[in-house]
């Protein structure tokens, strides 16, 4: 129990300190980047003395020192700072739109894992039988394609030449309630849906095979099969278990790749979530927005991570007397 205890306590104090780092590094970022909040927030007929007023309205006059302080002290009261365009607390405009990508990214990572890991398995199980190679060219060539390229193929003929799925926004009626509103999201859901995950899948497909594969040809797999064990069994009771140590890595590293792809998708898709939310938010050099987004985004593949840490703890025992 003290080595469990010990082991997630340096994680947590390690991701205190990448979080602290991140927050600070993607305030000077942000300010940093080309462009200047106050010309798009004026406009482009406002006078000197108007940008001026307004840059020390919003306290953008400070130096950037200044600026970080300050933002550092309201952070710490939970405070991520007023929105210039949207004229609301930031914590309100980005709670408005986190349910949707939570809902995207919930069902795109079920649908990878469960799909990735059973394809996976399958093909290494299945030596060299031509259909899984086959499998296995698809994979490789599926997680080649660029995100924005896919979804736009799969608008162009599930959406515009078969017209099955709807390719724009999250519902379509806006009244609807109960069943027909999920119904209606569910509908919405499947293209972007599918845009990720098809690339993820093919990752999580082709790792899941090679550690299966070494799996297979240990020594303790052998004897397995020498004691006339199952052969069910011993693909997913006995090989899995070892072989998901490196798959479960890649996927806790890959929620940042799928939280960047969001941005990428839900424009695409004119998705209301946070990847809508950044774009239209660079797009106005909306500071406050921008950088409240990166902390919420960074905080959250931090999370992912220390969640893998449990699911190690989980799987396998040995970590538990590190």
């Amino acid at each position: 129990m003290r080595g469990v205890v010990f082991y997630l306590g340096r994680r947590l104090v390690w991701a205190a300190l990448v979080s602290i780092a991140a927050v600070v590094l993607t305030f000077l970022l942000v300010r940093m980047a080309p462009g200047n909040p106050i010309s798009v927030l004026a406009g482009e007929q406002a006078t000197p003395e108007y940008q001026r007023e307004l840059a020390a309205r919003l306290g953008l006059d400070q130096p950037l020192w200044v600026q970080l302080v300050r933002y550092l002290g309201s952070l710490a009261q939970g405070d991520l700072g007023y929105s210039f365009t949207y004229r609301a607390p930031v914590a309100e405009v980005i709670s408005a739109r986190f349910a949707p990508t939570l809902v995207l990214m919930g069902v795109t990572l079920l649908i990878s894992i469960l799909i990735g890991i059973w394809v996976g398995v399958r093909s290494a199980a299945a030596g060299r039988s031509r259909f899984w190679w086959g499998v296995n060219m698809l994979t490789l060539v599926a997680y080649s394609l660029p995100a924005f390229w896919l979804g736009q193929v799969l608008v162009l003929f599930f959406g515009v030449k078969l017209g099955w799925f709807p390719t724009l926004g999250l519902v379509s009626d806006v009244n609807a309630t109960g069943w027909a509103m999920l119904k209606d999201m569910a509908w919405h859901l499947v293209l972007p849906a599918a845009t990720i995950s098809v690339i993820q899948v093919a990752l999580i497909a082709r790792l899941t095979e090679t550690a299966m594969r070494e799996a297979l040809a240990s020594d303790y797999v052998v004897a397995a099969r020498g004691k006339g064990v199952a052969a069910g069994r011993v693909v997913w009771g006995h090989a899995l278990r070892n072989a998901l140590l490196p798959v479960v890595t890649v996927i806790g590293l890959e929620l940042g790749w799928v939280v960047a792809g969001f941005v990428v998708v839900e424009t695409a898709f004119s998705w209301p979530g946070l990847g809508s939310l950044t774009s239209s938010a660079i797009d106005a050099r909306d500071y406050p927005v921008i950088t409240g987004l990166f902390i919420v985004i960074t905080v959250s593949v931090i999370l992912a991570n220390l969640l893998t840490d449990l699911v190690y703890l989980a799987i396998d025992p040995r970590i538990r007397v590190v």
